[in-house]
């Protein structure tokens, strides 16, 4: 591995302030209820958000779920109803979740069935396969086909026999908008609402076909690279024997299909945070490719409480991993006011492991800008000062093939103070361009 600093002459490096981120039928046998339903009630940001409250809550039937954070128990129907008005601000109830429940899984039970009534083949094999197909179907309630639709949709369809078309997406399009990065009412606490385990395993009957890495779509991870981890630490030695870390951020490896879909943002709200000169923020971003582009929000951990620095050590690790043997070329650049102040360059070659190619810099040295910088933030006297002070500093990490020069990876970072007992926290969004 090799790596270099570099700092911009003629930018200031101290940091200040900054504004912040911050009753009919359709002809097809449905009744008028479940247009009702479906239609009105039911808006399209409504039923996103149910779909992903769908797959982050598996059947439970009438167990309880405890969230640990709140230590109170929930039935998977009031979750749903709390992840919308979380995610929408609309209240929709426990009675009419159930209820949507149940038009869905009426609904997808007969799309299936005249689906294999009309893929009926003369072989016997086939026959006996939809047979069993329409049993299991017949042993499933209504939360478990609807949950089946909307996590296993492709691997469902191929279980029972169906052509593709039959397993193409949610009930409904996929509603999109742009949330704030900061949305008014939700504190610290809200970032990540939900627990990943709840003390059970889903109900659903065993489906066969491949699916989607379950940190697809929920972690970091463009077309052609993930981030597996990523931390910035403080490392000292107290004995021969034993050394104290402590983690001024982090984003660990572990993603599960209960985790939510990342959220979009619209990259021009942070343009600003960011270098706008040649290869900057805009510039790669229009160069593409589109689904490499992430934004993390981090509440760092500052109390490290250490008094002597000796022997201290400041340093940042981070690993990625893709399927294909690359030279990966890795930018982190620190800015302040949107202005680039100093920038590392690290070269990286793949090894393989558990027939994966791992990128791991490990143990990279911060530079002496940023070891300043967090030494003069903890010194105020408010954590309102300290954020003021953050809505100005931003880092992007630019990740590429070095041969080619393809992006890999784009990773803005912006920051505020973690008030957490917990320590350091974060919250990743996709960056798109509505």
């Amino acid at each position: 591995m090799s790596s270099a600093w570099s700092t911009t002459a003629g930018e200031n490096p101290n940091p200040g302030a900054h504004d912040s981120l911050s009753n009919c039928s359709d002809g097809k046998g449905n009744s008028g209820d479940e247009l009702s339903d479906a239609e009105g009630v039911w808006s399209p940001d409504i039923e996103q958000s149910f779909q992903e409250a769908l797959a982050i809550y598996p059947p439970c039937g009438r167990r309880k779920i405890i969230l640990s954070d709140e230590g109170k128990m929930y039935g998977r129907n009031e979750l749903i109803a709390r992840y919308i008005k979380l995610r929408t601000g609309k209240t929709r109830t426990r009675k009419q979740v159930s209820s949507h429940i149940q038009v869905l899984a009426r609904r997808k039970a007969k799309e299936i069935q005249a689906q294999l009534k009309v893929t009926v083949s003369t072989n016997l094999q086939d026959q006996a396969a939809r047979d069993k197909a329409l049993q299991q179907m017949a042993s499933m309630s209504s939360a478990q086909i609807v949950s089946a639709s909307a996590i296993h949709n492709k691997a469902l369809a191929g279980s029972l026999g169906l052509p593709p078309n039959m397993a193409s997406g949610p009930v409904r399009p996929p509603y999109t908008s742009t949330p704030a990065i900061w949305q008014p009412g939700l504190s610290q606490g809200d970032v990540k609402p939900f627990v990943h385990g709840y003390g059970f395993e889903s109900k659903l009957p065993s489906i066969s076909g491949e699916m989607a890495p379950p940190w697809q779509g929920r972690s970091i991870a463009g077309p052609k690279l993930r981030l597996v981890e990523f931390s910035a630490f403080l490392e000292q030695q107290r004995d021969p024997d034993s050394y104290q870390k402590h983690l001024f951020v982090h984003i660990g490896s572990t993603a599960t299909y209960n985790d939510p879909m990342l959220e979009a943002i619209d990259i021009r709200q942070i343009y600003d945070k960011f270098p706008e000169k040649k290869g900057g923020l805009k510039e790669l971003y229009d160069k593409g490719p589109s689904s490499a582009f992430f934004l993390v929000k981090f509440w760092a951990d500052i109390n490290t409480n250490l008094t002597d620095e000796n022997g201290a050590f400041y340093g940042v690790t981070s690993q990625y991993e893709n399927n294909d043997n690359l030279t990966i070329q890795v930018s982190t650049k620190v800015c302040s006011f949107g202005k680039q102040v100093v920038e590392k360059v690290e070269t990286e070659y793949a090894r393989v492991e558990n027939g994966r190619y791992i990128y791991r810099i490990h143990r990279s040295p911060m530079c002496e800008y940023m070891i300043n910088f967090i030494h003069k933030l903890k010194h105020l006297p408010e954590k309102y000062m300290m954020n003021s002070v953050l809505e100005n500093f931003t880092i992007l990490q630019v990740v590429t093939n070095r041969d080619t020069q393809e992006t890999l990876l784009c990773i803005a970072f912006v920051f505020e103070v973690s008030t957490s007992e917990h320590g350091a926290q974060h919250h990743i969004y996709k960056l798109v361009k509505d």
